[in-house]
């Protein structure tokens, strides 16, 4: 797990630290530099064709990226834990109705409804990763119940029971403590999918928008100028390949360790 974490951890800090560091910043446009060559006098990797620093809107790309996926990952989880926390103690018919629910949303076309957002109520950032976790947290609902069914059929509820603590007391304080491990693995999990999906939506220009950037716009973009300039292509590829591999390598090496 180390070496992942490694990884992830110097990609964090590149994006964070990185564009402090550069002379030109990633929205600033270099007239004297049009498509410049990588080694070009203030700009490392180059620039692309309207002239703004390739390096600096990689890592500034990188960030937006990780903040989006974050984002919309900690909405999923807060919404699938409550869901399927609620859905696993009360159980019965209300359990039944709402894992139908899960279902029902399961097989509507996930990718349908987010751009079906974006078009209803616009391209802001918020809404991208509202929208993305507002359809993510499906998996964790289902995770959530599942050890909830298990965790109330322990000695302790019934001591807590017993002791005349509420259910919902008893949910709070004794079964979603011992549901978060789990929770915290998934959401690693959750977290690289989460990346795909906005650099997709980024690639077919329903990201997030002008003047800022992500490794789906940046893809894109060097996709188009892969002929020409194909050091444009390749450094936003390998950061996303870089934080989709770690991130889930991480989140399984987590999710091992919980489930012992």
């Amino acid at each position: 797990m180390r070496g992942p974490l490694l990884l992830l951890g110097l990609l964090v800090a590149a994006a964070l630290l990185g564009p402090l560091l550069l002379a030109w910043p990633y929205d600033a446009i270099d007239w004297n530099a049009i498509r410049a060559a990588p080694g070009s006098p203030g700009h490392p990797l180059g620039t692309d064709g309207v002239g703004r620093d390739l390096l600096a809107r990689a890592l500034v790309g990188t960030r937006v990226t990780l903040m989006v996926a974050l984002a919309a990952a900690v909405t999923s989880l807060l919404i699938g834990v409550a869901w399927g926390a609620t859905a696993g103690w009360i159980g019965g018919k209300t359990d039944e109705a709402m894992m139908r629910i899960v279902d029902a949303l399961y097989a509507l076309p996930f990718m349908f409804v987010v751009i079906l957002l974006m078009v209803l109520f616009g391209r802001s950032i918020l809404l991208v990763f509202l929208g993305i976790g507002a359809v993510e947290w499906l998996t964790m609902a289902r995770i959530v119940r599942g050890q909830t069914l298990s965790l109330k059929q322990r000695g302790f509820v019934d001591a807590a029971e017993a002791a005349g603590q509420s259910g919902g007391a008893i949910l709070i304080r004794h079964i979603l403590p011992n549901v978060a491990g789990i929770a915290l693995a998934y959401l690693m999990l959750t977290v690289p999918q989460v990346v795909m999906v906005e650099s997709f939506l980024s690639f077919l220009g329903l990201g997030v928008q002008e003047p800022l950037t992500s490794l789906g716009i940046l893809v894109k973009e060097g996709a188009d100028e892969m002929v020409t300039s194909p050091h444009a292509l390749i450094l936003p590829g390998l950061l996303l390949v870089g934080l989709v591999v770690s991130l889930t390598l991480v989140g399984e090496a987590l999710r091992r360790r919980f489930e012992r």
